[in-house]
């Protein structure tokens, strides 16, 4: 039963998550966190810091792993949690393959017309709203620590603070800062 819930929810996810996959990650956390519970918030937390740092797009990375830790807790063995990470992955990647090998002939087409550019321009700010919920579901207590724990609170915010600064302002290649906060994680939090 856990397959067929997980392929149909990372087909929604897939059908619906614009954005690409920043944008998914808010959709994904909602249905299998809080909706279906096959996670906790901390284990998807763990999920999206691995996506991160495998190759590949998030999105898709991301319901590979999912897939992987429902399946998992949900009492199979590792072989079915394999089978959960395919089905997740594949159902996730399905409504774009089929839109895409549908759409693509009259999107060439008509893109150029106003009634599609006029599309675009309202699907933007829908995509940023996603990336921002992505941002703001990410800042919880796993990740931040909590006051009561002052020493991880402020050291988690002061590595945030200098990874934006990093990024943001001084242009700091991401991969460096990654390695940089890893770094800075296993002195100052160990």
């Amino acid at each position: 039963m856990i397959f067929i819930m997980l392929f149909i929810t990372f087909f929604q996810i897939g059908l619906f998550g614009f954005g690409g996959g920043y944008g998914m990650l808010s959709l994904i956390q909602t249905e299998v966190v809080v909706r279906h519970g096959w996670m906790t918030s901390a284990e998807f937390t763990n999920i999206v810091a691995v996506s991160q740092m495998t190759p590949g797009p998030i999105g898709i990375n991301s319901a590979t792993y999912c897939g992987y830790v429902a399946a998992h807790n949900a009492g199979y063995g590792s072989v079915a949690s394999v089978a959960g990470s395919l089905v997740a992955t594949t159902a996730l990647v399905l409504p774009s393959l089929i839109l895409m090998i549908l759409i693509s002939r009259m999107m060439m087409k008509y893109m150029k017309t106003s009634a599609v550019k006029h599309v675009f321009e309202g699907l933007r700010p829908a995509v940023v709203g996603l990336l921002a919920a992505a941002a703001l579901l990410l800042a919880n207590a796993e990740n931040f620590s909590t006051p009561h724990n002052p020493w991880y609170f402020y050291i988690s915010t002061g590595i945030f603070a200098a990874t934006f600064i990093g990024t943001f302002w001084l242009k700091v290649n991401p991969l460096k800062m990654i390695a940089m906060a890893a770094f800075a994680g296993l002195l100052l939090l160990w």
